[in-house]
């Protein structure tokens, strides 16, 4: 019976031996996967700071467009109007630079936001009026100028969709790393115990 108790003593000591050993490769591997979750969320914040000042720069310069625009549509209310697109005549830019009534680089990029415009391509259909800065037509919208805004459309659409379907697997990537760290984490607090 002596004998007995010594061998269960022996086994548990030696249990307890080996339990104390996971748990020490545990609380390594723990350590080793916050470093490198942290690592991660420190590389990622790298990216977003590298990132940020593009994404910065391409705001600025989508509020001066529609600045620009919009100096455009109230001095020439006739022409440029969001409510009611209409194809603009071709050398609309020269008469524009010609008048000296808004600056060259805001002409530029007002147009270049009004023609981009999923509007402005919905009204580009064959037969439609041009329109000059007077609001009067100026020549008609040919067919092969339909068809380029029509394939323009439908670039802008393809874009968009692409544009959301990467913004959701970001957002997925996302949730999953967090479930990650939140496991991570109660693995650890789990450990500390």
């Amino acid at each position: 019976m002596g004998q007995n108790v010594e061998s269960v003593i022996a086994s548990t000591l030696s249990l307890i031996d080996e339990c104390e050993s996971r748990l020490d490769r545990l609380e390594q591997q723990a350590e080793s996967t916050n470093t490198r979750v942290i690592e991660r969320v420190i590389e990622r914040k790298v990216v977003n700071d590298e990132v940020t000042p593009k994404n910065k720069t391409k705001t600025k310069n989508r509020a001066a467009n529609q600045a620009a625009l919009k100096l455009l549509m109230e001095t020439y209310p006739k022409t440029f109007n969001r409510e009611d697109v209409k194809p603009l005549k071709i050398g609309i830019q020269d008469d524009l630079l010609a008048e000296e009534k808004v600056a060259k680089n805001k002409i530029k990029r007002a147009l270049a936001s009004y023609v981009r415009s999923p509007q402005y391509f919905r009204s580009m259909v064959e037969g439609a009026d041009r329109v000059d800065l007077q609001g009067e037509a100026a020549g008609k919208v040919t067919a092969e100028e339909a068809e380029h805004a029509k394939s323009q459309l439908k670039e802008f659409h393809q874009r968009r969709r692409e544009a959301a379907r990467e913004q959701e697997k970001q957002k997925r990537a996302q949730e999953r790393e967090e479930r990650i760290s939140s496991k991570l984490d109660q693995l650890v607090a789990l450990n500390k115990r």
